[in-house]
């Protein structure tokens, strides 16, 4: 079994829809999670392809939400490293900047995210597995609104274009995943 990525997944797709906020409603906020979520998934198992990555990110841990803070500017500003940006919130450490400049990525392309989607499905991380990314390949109308800010091309972009190319890199035609 792969090492848990799940404390990364969580954390990271927290980090978005703290960001990017959903609508007032519960509704609104369950499937706006369920997109990041979902988009946080692919791009972590796109980064983390191997058992040996994952281990090795588990242990290590992510870089945390400084970055991305400072990109969107929710720390008022001031760049401050992982711990001190923490501020009692343990779980920002645990969120990974490539992983959701590369779901942002998947937020805001729906040809990437196909593409990512498919990727995954011809390795070996979802064999045996029953995984369905509909949310976020073929949201509806409905998720659409309740994900609008998350969704939205200029609001993500600074985040999306940190590590984009990386992504296109992975992605591009007769590269096979490792995993």
């Amino acid at each position: 079994m792969l090492a848990d990525l799940s404390p990364l997944i969580a954390a990271t797709a927290q980090w978005l829809t703290c960001s990017y906020p959903s609508g007032e409603s519960a509704m609104d906020r369950v499937l706006s999670e369920a997109q990041a979520r979902q988009a946080v998934t692919v791009a972590a198992w796109l980064r983390y392809p191997t058992p040996m990555d994952a281990e090795l990110v588990v242990m290590a841990g992510p870089r945390g939400s400084a970055r991305l803070d400072w990109v969107t500017g929710a720390d008022g500003g001031a760049y401050k490293p992982a711990a001190d940006a923490a501020g009692g919130q343990a779980w920002r450490t645990w969120v990974d900047e490539v992983v959701a400049s590369w779901a942002g990525c998947l937020l805001i392309d729906s040809e990437l995210a196909d593409k990512a989607v498919a990727a995954l499905a011809e390795g070996s991380r979802t064999s045996g597995v029953p995984v369905d990314f509909r949310r976020l390949v073929a949201p509806g109308d409905r998720d659409r609104e309740a994900a609008a800010l998350l969704r939205h091309p200029d609001l993500l972009a600074p985040i999306a274009e940190l590590h984009r190319e990386g992504l296109l890199d992975l992605l591009a035609p007769g590269r096979a995943l490792t995993a």
